[in-house]
């Protein structure tokens, strides 16, 4: 008898569209050249922006964020109305309700090595997929790797990425979720997708961005949160043993909002008042954002 055959699993008709360059594309039919230099040297930006019930959340902080690093680099590309843009492009997609998670990106495009500066085939794009509802609580180790606070990059949402995600591999080998890094100082600065926070005796402590760290949007408005709330808090230089001895720990990131460490390193951590005062507002405020 013939042995039975596999079955290939029923794929899901998900309509899966993008915006580029102001054109409506399906997803296999975006391109770029072969000599851009996003593609080749990851001379690019990008914004991961959160959208729910079909509304992208904090996305004006985004495109700002965007346009400043474009300035830093020199660029002045001619940006749309984003904001209409990713609405639609919800709408394409099916995700007008629940989470989704929007990236918009602008590649460098074709160009000297030594010139930075925008190619006149430079690609600005939108992708929106779903997103999952996130955690309460991570895990999180020391990266034995460093942020160079100093970096021309410093500060930037860089499609330079390749040492994020070797950091992330080697925490997931060791068991954590995420990963944090000190600068060349030795003092704390970010995780390698979030911002992070320490709470000793009531205070709210995150690095200031003179550590290099990424002027997180979540991270800002986790600031304008504490201070609605009455908490005292503090932008400043943090040791590496600080992690070791806080009160309680936690990451922001735009769309995980603000989660907990549950564990960091070896170190067992109850959820800490402060930190579930503070995901409390952040939930509120998504939803006042979203309409709901």
């Amino acid at each position: 008898m013939r042995g039975l055959q596999a079955v290939p699993p029923v794929q899901s008709k998900r309509v899966t569209k993008l915006w580029c360059n102001g054109m409506w594309l399906d997803a296999l039919d975006f391109t770029a050249a072969p000599t851009d230099r996003g593609l080749m040297h990851g001379l690019g930006l990008f914004e991961t922006i959160l959208a729910v019930d079909g509304r992208p959340v904090f996305a004006e902080r985004h495109i700002a964020r965007l346009r400043e690093s474009c300035t830093r680099l020199g660029w002045h590309p001619l940006i749309p109305d984003l904001e209409a843009v990713m609405a639609e492009l919800i709408e394409v997609n099916e995700l007008a309700n629940g989470r989704a998670r929007i990236r918009l990106a602008i590649s460098g495009g074709s160009g000297l090595v030594h010139d930075p500066t925008l190619g006149p085939d430079h690609v600005l794009w939108i992708t929106a997929v779903p997103a999952a509802e996130p955690p309460d609580f991570t895990t999180a180790n020391r990266s034995p790797w460093q942020r160079n606070e100093r970096s021309s990059l410093s500060g930037l949402k860089c499609a330079s990425y390749a040492e994020n995600l070797l950091a992330l591999q080697h925490a997931a080998r060791h068991g954590f979720e995420e990963t944090l890094f000190l600068n060349t100082a030795g003092k704390v600065c970010e995780g390698a997708t979030s911002n992070v926070f320490l709470v000793r005796d009531g205070v709210v402590i995150t690095p200031s961005l003179e550590s290099g760290c990424l002027p997180g949007i979540t991270r800002s408005v986790t600031l304008e949160l504490a201070a609605l709330l009455g908490l005292p808090f503090e932008q400043r230089e943090v040791a590496s043993d600080e992690l070791d001895t806080a009160d309680e720990l936690f990451l922001t990131s735009s769309i995980r909002g603000i989660m907990g460490l549950a564990r960091f390193e070896n170190r067992q951590l109850a959820p800490g008042p402060v930190t579930r005062s503070l995901r409390e507002s952040w939930n509120s405020a998504i939803r006042r954002k979203s309409g709901a």
